[in-house]
């Protein structure tokens, strides 16, 4: 069977996430072409050799402009800080390859802009990790939507709501916006964002207002080494600002004439990782919970009234629900790793030239969840209505 070398650009949590994803997909699924875990890259302190050992990866190497550029490399998978994004991803992508990327596209709105048209000019595929899309209830709320069953739709709201953040965590660089871009809006709502755009099948228009705000305006430093962290080495009395929000929540208009809101917060004390949306059509409704990720909420308003009330569908059904097939017997729940694993799945039948499972966002897609993102930025600055077509 046809192969594919991978190179992992980055460590952390999500380069753990996708080591975990190349290492099962070919035990899980029968793709048309196997990953081969080549070579994955790391810092120096972050012991590349190491994490290679741990996970699978057959080389590391700590020079990602090498790793890119070498030959039997076929996929480059980004999993870097944010503002690491554009600079690799273009560099392979200049280099003949494909190209997966982790979520949001990029820190800023030109890094996304410049990380597109390059899209445009490669001759790579591209793929971007918004991997909530691949939990089988996702997927089938996008199916029911798509079908019709819904009817209408006049009403969304998303929230991604967490509480890790308080005062004694660290400045980790997802609180340095030269690095992360924003904070809790682009970690979050660029989340909700793409997977209200998934299961509508429709474009955000206008962000009709925003709010934006920092909390805690300080972190220690952390001591020494710190894997996702800043300022390694440092005191851990030494105080740095946070330049980045705690919560942006905004308003917002779908092209179908739908009204929305969106919330992302790392402060919401008591949400651990509350990824939810409700979306409210003239026929029906549904509503998800990533807490609860392995059901979906139906409401059919067709049917009589004395009737009507919400339905908890389990997707865990084998031959009816995305993916759930290649995993385990029904109710026998998945987990958050295992959208990886479908995502990587859908990237090589893609790669194959075959449809994915449900549809993969690659950088031109990505790159309008990013205008989203800068158009409620500039609407909390600015406090007005900020249109799609605005922000380019």
């Amino acid at each position: 069977m046809e192969t594919i070398n991978v190179a992992l650009i980055g460590q952390g949590f999500m380069g753990r996430s996708h080591s975990n994803a190349w290492g099962q997909v070919n035990k899980f699924f029968k793709p048309p072409i196997r990953a081969v875990m080549h070579t994955v890259f790391g810092m120096p302190e972050e012991d590349p050799q190491e994490f290679a050992r741990n996970w699978g990866w057959q080389n590391a190497s700590s020079d990602w402009q090498a790793v890119v550029r070498r030959p039997e490399i076929g996929l480059v998978d980004v999993v870097t800080p944010n503002y690491m994004h554009a600079p690799v991803a273009i560099a392979a992508l200049e280099a003949g390859k494909h190209v997966a990327c982790e979520k949001p596209l990029a820190g800023t709105l030109a890094d996304a802009r410049a990380m597109a048209e390059a899209a445009r000019k490669a001759k790579g595929k591209t793929f971007v990790w918004f991997n909530y899309r691949r939990c089988p209830a996702v997927a089938l709320a996008h199916q029911l939507v798509k079908q019709g069953r819904i009817g209408e739709i006049r009403h969304v709201r998303a929230v991604y709501l967490q509480d890790w953040a308080n005062e004694s965590v660290p400045l980790l660089w997802r609180f340095d916006k030269s690095l992360a871009g924003s904070g809790a809006h682009g970690d979050l709502n660029a989340h909700i964002i793409d997977m209200t755009r998934f299961v509508t099948g429709q474009e955000i228009v206008e962000v009709v207002g925003a709010i934006a705000e920092t909390f805690i305006k300080k972190r220690k430093l952390p001591k020494g080494p710190a894997g996702e962290t800043l300022g390694a080495g440092t005191a851990g009395e030494q105080m740095g600002d946070v330049s980045v929000d705690d919560t942006v929540l905004f308003l917002a208009r779908f092209s179908g004439g739908a009204v929305a809101s969106f919330e992302a917060a790392r402060q919401a004390t008591g949400n651990q990782n509350r990824n939810q949306f409700e979306i409210n059509g003239t026929k029906g409704a549904l509503k998800f919970d990533f807490e609860r990720m392995n059901e979906l909420q139906y409401y059919d308003a067709t049917l009589p009234r004395a009737v009507q009330g919400w339905t908890t569908i389990m997707c865990t059904h084998g031959p009816d629900h995305p993916y759930v097939a290649n995993w385990w017997p029904d109710a026998h729940i998945i987990g958050y790793e295992h959208g990886f694993v479908n995502e990587a799945y859908d990237i090589l039948r893609v790669l194959a030239g075959q449809e994915p499972i449900v549809p993969i966002p690659d950088f031109e897609d990505a790159y309008q969840t990013q205008r989203v993102l800068e158009a409620a930025l500039i609407s909390a600055a600015e406090r007005r209505p900020v249109r799609i077509d605005e922000v380019r």
